[in-house]
């Protein structure tokens, strides 16, 4: 496929002789002044070079890509210009970042050339994203892929945290869900460096020595720890460090971050993290809701009135069919847990009450191959 090249320019004779000039090379689209090329810059797939001009009424060429450094932050920015001082050069590479300069006017090979050296760079950046997010994605799906082997009950319970925390997220109008999401996946890490005697005892709800207490407590920092070095998750790390950290400041990390100033995902799982270990002692979720409302500090106000909010409503309009038994094999997405699923040992994989996604079906089918599941397992699907 040819590269998409805009050019922008507030003379509209200019734009149609490169458009003549250059159309054989690459896909050429023309925009009439800087606000006209931001809303084609929106309404349009990326750009893999922008030309501007630096001359324009209402947006000068460096304010125009100052916005397209925002917008399309990999499109490789070329200015135009008959206006080539100093002062022009300075602001153009410190506020829009420009890969190069070319005066007016300007030969047709210089500016093939030109277009052809900053096609390369655009080539280079997406070479670079694309490695460094096949690196990203190899490293969570390793992570979640041992945290599913050392404890996929705990790995169940995530999967099921990560979609409520997503929905709570967009509740509450935060722009991307994406670091919430792997925050919620992988807020417990650190559970495959337990003792295997200690992860025994937590998998089974039982009492923990002192030293196993305060071990349990630093787990966020160690899991923080473990995702701080792998590319583009540094905020989720954060996200992690901060997610039992009380809305007054009180608890863990003991520093001054408090209130708004922690980050509103480790907010919100805060409370998922708590509502859910409410939830598993046997208290419903109006109880567990009300209890924690009545804890003062402990929790950001608006993000437990948003968690409650949604949790009674989606408790309100999902309607289940009868139960039925099936086996590991005819799970379906979306079947309700009625009991816990249980390996032949007894052991409690995934609590009751979750809802299973394809992801934790197919863990559980690759795991019963293994080391067996108690069958059948009482489930019910929604009436929709």
């Amino acid at each position: 496929m040819a590269a998409r090249v805009l050019f922008v320019d507030d003379e509209e004779n200019i734009l149609n002789g490169i458009k003549r000039q250059l159309r054989k090379q690459y896909v050429v689209e023309t925009a009439v002044g800087g606000p006209q090329g931001l809303e084609l810059i929106k309404k349009s797939e990326e750009f893999a070079v922008i030309v501007s001009d630096m001359r324009m009424p209402e947006m000068d060429g460096v304010q125009f890509l100052k916005e397209v450094k925002t917008l399309s932050p990999n499109s490789v920015r070329l200015m135009l210009t008959g206006n080539a001082d100093q002062q022009t050069a300075i602001d153009a590479v410190n506020q829009g970042s420009v890969f190069r300069f070319m005066t007016k006017p300007c030969p047709v090979d210089f500016l093939i050339d030109t277009v052809n050296a900053a096609l390369e760079q655009y080539r280079l950046i997406k070479s670079e994203q694309e490695l460094l997010e096949g690196t990203v994605n190899g490293s969570i799906k390793l992570l979640t892929d041992i945290l599913s082997m050392v404890a996929p009950e705990v790995f169940g319970q995530l999967t099921t945290l990560r979609e409520t925390a997503r929905e709570i997220a967009r509740a509450m109008r935060l722009m991307s869900t994406w670091d919430i999401e792997m925050a919620a996946m992988l807020s417990k890490i650190a559970f495959v460096t337990l003792p295997p005697q200690t992860l025994a005892r937590v998998r089974s709800h039982k009492d923990l020595e002192p030293a196993e207490l305060m071990v349990i407590e630093r787990l966020p920092e160690t899991s923080s720890k473990l995702l701080a070095n792998i590319p583009r998750l540094e905020q989720v790390a954060r996200i992690v460090h901060y997610q039992g950290k009380n809305f007054d400041g009180s608890g863990f990390p003991k520093d001054t971050v408090v209130g708004e100033d922690i980050p509103l995902e480790s907010r919100i799982l805060k409370v998922l993290h708590d509502l859910a270990a409410q939830e598993e002692r046997g208290v419903s979720t109006s109880a567990a809701l009300k209890q924690m409302g009545g804890r003062p500090g402990r929790y950001d106000p608006e993000v437990l009135k948003t968690v409650g909010w949604f949790l009674m409503a989606m408790e309100e309009e999902e309607k289940l069919l009868p139960p039925i038994h099936v086996r590991v094999v005819d799970l379906k997405a979306g079947a309700v847990l009625i009991n816990p699923i249980e390996t032949a040992e007894g052991h409690a994989l995934i609590t009751a009450g979750q809802k299973l996604t394809a992801a934790m079906i197919e863990r559980l089918i690759n795991y019963h191959h293994v080391h067996m599941i108690k069958e059948p397992i009482k489930i019910s699907m929604p009436a929709s």
